[in-house]
């Protein structure tokens, strides 16, 4: 029996699962609450869950978090920094919103020694360039390194700042071209600077498992997820943790699929987080061709199509205006911070003795995940904020104090953005205490928590009946959400030109109008429906609580599969290493015709007066860098290589066509030796 041991990190829960190999079944599962001020707590719970001998014995272990996937649509990282060569800051100005999360303080330019041909005129003078730029390294954890024309010459300044820089500042620094192939240097540059935020996110979730193997004696080899569904070695993962941003997701779609067995299906995966829907059609999973968006950023980063928002347990419920709104911000449920601080039911008692409603949330509290007391890039007010939750959980009232405002005043975004503290109030999870569909924590802080939040609604806090609506109205708030969100993906899916913008006012209204009908059993004078004939497959804790109805009002079956609760951590001991890389022919246009073609390649550039000499060598590198590169991945054993060339045509208004060149591409496949 070859044993492998799955091991899928959320934001809210940690799963591991055995999984035999020779009979493709799960031997054994566990589940265990994410620990974020020290992931490896969690890791080491749920692996001390499963039996002892499948951990002496695996010969295998594979990684999956949505870690990544989080810290993008929360607008989180550690503090990196991007130097562009050859890009200038008006450029940035004019397009780089529509990329990412990019702020001028992140942003360092400088001049380019290339041209568009390959051609390298000279590298910058990096002593003056460190002198420059010096204060603006000073509080960087990582540095991306991004040059316009590196896909032409092989990314030699981007190498040449790679070697400079980590030698004299000591920090993880990542050029594009090892992460990228894509000519836009500006997305190239998102997806850098993405990287370089989330290398010490990658790092402290592998160094918790190290430990928490280590500690239980497994010794297997470790790999970890792609977000295209393929493995990667764990030393890999840590350079290029950009790579990462939706392996949870892709894990998710092929635990789904191996559980499910739907040959054409809607996988949603909902965790604490975070929702992802990803397609699956005739057996195969859906995937993205021009690079992941996710959040705010757009990158090249190859993968699994997975559609991620934020919905999950953990979502914020709060009072907007009046009305009721289930929000994408994750928050820590109420429910599990008063099993873990009893303080904070007796402060939530006291709050409902005050009769008074409150248009600010004062029902919620501020813990502390990180110590950064002793840091010294952070203000003088944050560092006394945390250390006084240092003492335990604040109330957002005892918090102003605390800080010398007031609630109005109070400054926390940066330190919630970069992880150092965390809120916790009205969840989803909370909801389902009080309706009896979970009991894990303090159904009591849940309910009073829910009857402040009545109180804000003008609703009768004192009514069972009344409580029981207000509990209705947040599981429909999340089967709404999931419904529209689901119907705009396969809108977008079977009309691509919606892809380019999100559905305006008129459409989302529609949309919604959609779900309101599915509820009447009246049948109106004028009525449409959204109807899908692919399965939803529910993965995920809390998703068979909503998805029913929501596969109900899209005329279609709810599957939800034994396991469906670990799918992640079994998705993430099926897949195999699958590398692509691409070589660019160009012909060379001249006046009297083309002259020759010249090869891009990794290795630096090649001039062939012929066109099938030019190919044979294009060939020959697409496939030569393909296996090196699953093998830098950490395939040993043997590997399949597949290559092919894909034209490149543009038109004119004088003739047909004008030859761009073509493009050779190669695919390695091969699975770890076990």
């Amino acid at each position: 029996m070859k044993i492998g041991i799955g091991v899928d990190t959320g934001g809210t829960y940690t799963d591991a699962v055995a999984y035999d190999f020779d009979s493709a079944s799960v031997l054994a599962c566990a589940k265990a609450l994410t620990t974020r001020d020290d992931l490896s707590l969690g890791i080491s719970r749920a692996l001390d869950a499963l039996p002892e001998r499948y951990l002496k014995e695996a010969s295998m272990a594979s990684l999956s978090t949505t870690l990544a996937t989080n810290a993008c649509v929360e607008g989180k990282g550690r503090r990196a920094k991007l130097l562009f060569i050859g890009v200038g800051k008006d450029t940035l100005d004019r397009v780089g919103s529509g990329y990412g999360d990019m702020s001028a303080e992140e942003l360092f330019f400088c001049d380019d020694m290339g041209t568009f041909d390959g051609t390298v005129v000279a590298s910058p003078d990096w002593e003056a360039l460190l002198s420059d730029a010096g204060e603006w390294l000073r509080d960087a954890d990582s540095l991306g390194v991004v040059e316009m024309f590196a896909v032409k010459n092989g990314g030699a300044c981007e190498k040449a700042a790679k070697e400079f820089f980590s030698s004299r500042r000591g920090i993880p620094v990542v050029c594009g071209s090892e992460l990228f192939s894509g000519l836009d240097s500006v997305q190239r540059g998102s997806g850098t600077l993405l990287n370089a935020k989330l290398v010490p996110i990658i790092d402290e979730f592998l160094a918790a498992i190290e430990k928490s193997f280590r500690d239980r004696g497994v010794n297997a080899p470790v790999v970890v997820v792609r977000s295209d569904g393929s493995l990667m070695s764990e030393s890999f993962s840590r350079l290029r943790p950009v790579e990462t941003i939706l392996c949870g997701p892709a894990a998710s779609v092929l635990g789904g699929m191996k559980l499910a067995s739907r040959p054409n299906a809607v996988i949603v995966d909902m965790g604490g987080t975070t929702t992802d829907i990803s397609l699956v059609r005739a057996g195969v999973p859906v995937k993205v061709t021009e690079g992941i968006s996710i959040g705010a950023w757009r990158t090249f980063v190859k993968g699994v199509f997975i559609d991620t928002f934020g919905l999950g347990g953990d979502s914020a419920v709060r009072v907007r205006n009046g009305r009721l709104s289930v929000e994408t911000g994750r928050v820590l449920p109420i429910s599990l911070l008063a099993k873990n601080e009893p303080s904070v039911l007796e402060k939530l008692r006291d709050l409902l003795k005050t009769k008074s409603p409150h248009t600010q949330p004062i029902h919620e509290f501020f813990c502390l995940l990180k110590d950064i007391t002793s840091a010294s890039n952070y203000s003088e007010e944050e560092k006394r904020f945390c250390a006084a939750l240092k003492n335990g959980p604040l109330d957002i009232r005892e918090a102003a104090a605390q800080s010398g405002t007031d609630i109005y005043h109070l400054k926390t975004s940066r330190l919630e953005t970069e992880g150092v503290i965390i809120r916790s109030g009205l969840t989803p999870t909370d909801i389902m205490h009080i309706r009896g569909d979970f009991s894990g924590y303090d159904s009591e802080a849940a309910r009073l928590t829910a009857m402040f939040v009545m109180r804000c609604l003008e609703l009768d806090e004192t009514s069972e009946d009344e409580l029981t609506r207000f509990c209705e109205s947040v599981y429909d708030a999340v089967k709404k959400k999931l419904y529209c969100n689901i119907v705009r993906v396969l809108l977008q899916d079977t009309y691509p030109e919606l892809r380019r913008e999100p559905p305006d006012a008129q459409l989302s209204r529609l949309i919604e109008r959609g779900w309101e009908a599915a509820g009447r059993d009246e049948k109106p004078y004028f009525s449409f429906n959204f109807l899908t004939s692919a399965a939803l497959v529910g993965i995920g804790a809390p998703i068979h609580i909503f998805l029913p109805d929501v596969a109900k009002a899209l005329g279609t079956e709810c599957v939800i599969p034994e396991n469906a609760g670990v799918a992640n951590a079994v998705g993430a001991i099926v897949g195999n290493i699958s590398v692509t890389t691409e070589v660019e022919i160009h012909p060379n246009h001249t006046p009297g015709g083309i002259r020759g073609y010249t090869v891009h390649t990794p290795e630096g550039n090649f001039v062939s007066e012929q066109r099938s000499d030019a190919e044979k060598i294009a060939l020959e590198a697409a496939s030569s860098e393909a296996v090196k590169e699953a093998r830098r991945r950490g395939l040993s054993g043997e590997i399949s290589v597949t290559a092919a060339l894909k034209a490149a045509r543009g038109t004119t208004g004088s003739i047909d066509y004008i030859d761009l060149g073509s493009i050779a591409e190669a695919t390695a496949i091969g699975a770890f030796s076990l």
